[in-house]
């Protein structure tokens, strides 16, 4: 069995609540150093997990440590700067979503993981939940038929993180680039991926920095920043190549219920995520089939997966280009919000 270093870039709430416990579990890795801007911080994780080296810049990690592969798990805005810089040291790279804080970073960071040949491999974990593997599978066999209509959502009434998630400069945008490229990568995934083309949309700022009693908040190991100019809603429709179109709503504040699913419409037979529900019909009969599946930890199976893919060299099935392509819907989103009007995406 092949033992893989790894280098953590970003000590922040991602690394040491989802990377570093999935890591520790695993034989066949061992972290050999962590990164932070915030020195102090990235030493005080590697004294937690027991990390041999800790760094202040990725650069540090890529010359004072041995790895194979670098996680990146920094703010948005620099998720191509440490690609760029792994790839050009001919390491592997497993990045935390969303791609990259626009359409040029991440044009940039493509380019050059194709330049070095490394692979890599985008940290999408909803993809790897049981059940929506289980309905990838089924789309695939051709058991749904053609997907021609999706919609999605992950709405939550109060719940705007506090801390670089709203400053803009760092994030590259609010719940759209945050919860929403969750459930917008999942459901286009689901529906095989097609082209996107088009897109209308809208934003929403009417809630802004609540100060509502009660609620619970997603804090920000770099809680200091107070910088608050990004959406707190967003709504619209994506159309696809073969004429499919999805429905989507994101929010970390609005007036209405919390939800979160998926849902997709086949040409045979149609599902829900959260619940897995199959709807198709049977023997002339409508039917509504809920699988048994074991809940699984995402996390934990998105980085056996990349192990997977490099033990074997098999493409990853979140790849670059996927990234890519979720980022251009992204972008387009915030162009037809910010001009008003539908948009062309490509």
């Amino acid at each position: 069995m092949k033992k893989y270093r790894v280098g953590i870039v970003g000590a922040g709430n991602i690394a040491q609540n989802a990377h570093l416990p999935a890591y520790m579990k695993r034989e066949d890795v061992e972290i050999t150093a962590i990164a932070d801007i915030n020195l102090p911080r990235a030493q005080a994780a590697a004294e937690k997990f027991g990390i041999p080296k800790a760094f202040a810049s990725c650069e540090e990690l890529l010359s004072g440590a041995d790895t194979d592969y670098i996680d990146i798990c920094v703010w948005n805005r620099y998720h191509s700067d440490v690609a760029i810089a792994a790839a050009k040291a001919g390491k592997a790279i497993l990045c935390e979503k969303p791609m990259a804080i626009d359409l040029d970073h991440a044009l940039a960071m493509e380019k050059a993981v194709k330049d070095a040949g490394v692979p890599f491999m985008m940290a999408v974990p909803t993809r790897y939940s049981s059940e929506a593997q289980y309905l990838a599978q089924m789309v695939e066999s051709g058991r749904m038929g053609e997907i021609y209509y999706a919609k999605t959502a992950n709405m939550r009434r109060r719940g705007t993180p506090l801390g670089w998630f709203t400053d803009l400069s760092k994030s590259g945008g609010g719940p759209v680039i945050d919860i929403g490229v969750h459930c917008i990568d999942r459901t286009w995934y689901l529906m095989g991926r097609p082209k996107p083309v088009r897109v209308s949309a809208m934003t929403a700022s009417r809630i802004g920095d609540y100060q509502t009693k009660g609620v619970d908040r997603w804090i920000a190991l770099d809680s200091d920043v107070t910088a608050f100019d990004t959406e707190d809603s967003a709504s619209g429709v994506i159309h696809f190549e073969n004429g499919a179109t999805m429905l989507f709503e994101v929010s970390w504040a609005y007036n209405g219920p919390n939800t979160d699913y998926t849902q997709i419409a086949g040409e045979k037979a149609g599902a829900t995520l959260n619940p897995l529900t199959i709807y198709g019909e049977d023997m002339g009969y409508l039917t509504d089939n809920k699988p048994t599946l074991l809940p699984n930890n995402i996390f934990e199976a998105e980085i056996d997966h990349f192990i997977h893919c490099l033990n074997t060299g098999d493409k990853p099935i979140s790849p670059v280009e996927d990234g890519v392509t979720v980022q251009r819907m992204l972008e387009g989103i915030y162009t037809s919000a910010r001009l008003g009007k539908e948009v062309t995406i490509g």
